[in-house]
């Protein structure tokens, strides 16, 4: 009485958990919430989190797949693209790059956004979903608009150049750990960074003449 179908049997739960119903699924992701929020991604176990909800750790399973999964259907950005475009954009097109330099370093450097955000690059790499929504995240929601807005030809291509920086420096940086990297210094690397997105953006592709 009260429960549901067990269906394919991954949603069988242990006597004294929450059974499965209405309420099991929000209070899975309110726990995975926690435990992102304050482990980080990679302490983070769908254990934790089952125990946290008070259920089977197969029910998490069963309603997220995978840990990827549940991160992704819980991460919330660090920042608002709506706030951080026109604040790039508004001191004119020159320095555009050194200032998302500053910006791309800035936030990686704080604990709770970089929890976030190494979060998805690891999700990422194997999960479609989120893979989805960092593409999203960089392309629609934040150098795709920059891009469009500072003009210039193939502004898609200028914007993809420019996240595969981004990126790549948040991975190497944060996830594989690259000794120099990880110790230089914000000034460091938005002096090392600037120039490139600058090019990126906003630079002459002419070809050179031969």
């Amino acid at each position: 009485m009260g429960s549901e179908p067990a269906g394919d049997g991954r949603g069988a739960v242990a006597r004294g958990r929450r059974p499965s119903g209405s309420n099991t699924r929000e209070a899975i992701l309110a726990a995975a919430a926690r435990a992102f929020a304050e482990q980080g991604y990679p302490r983070t176990t769908l254990r934790g989190i089952a125990k946290d909800a008070g259920v089977d750790t197969r029910l998490v399973s069963h309603y997220f797949g995978s840990k990827q999964e549940l991160f992704v259907s819980v991460v919330e950005l660090p920042f608002d693209p709506d706030v951080v475009i026109p604040a790039l954009l508004r001191p004119g097109r020159t320095g555009v790059g050194f200032r998302l330099a500053s910006f791309a370093i800035g936030i990686m450097d704080t604990p709770e956004a970089r929890q976030t955000m190494t979060g998805l690059l690891r999700a990422a790499a194997s999960e479609e979903a989120a893979a989805v929504l960092v593409r999203d995240l960089l392309m629609e929601r934040l150098l795709g608009p920059l891009a469009r807005h500072l003009g210039g030809d193939d502004p898609t291509l200028r914007a993809s150049l420019a996240a595969s920086q981004v990126a790549g420096m948040a991975f190497t940086r944060h996830v594989v750990g690259l000794p120099r990297l990880a110790s230089a210094s914000r000034d460091e690397l938005v002096g090392a960074l600037g120039p490139v997105l600058e090019h990126y953006l906003v630079g002459d592709w002419s070809p050179p003449p031969r």
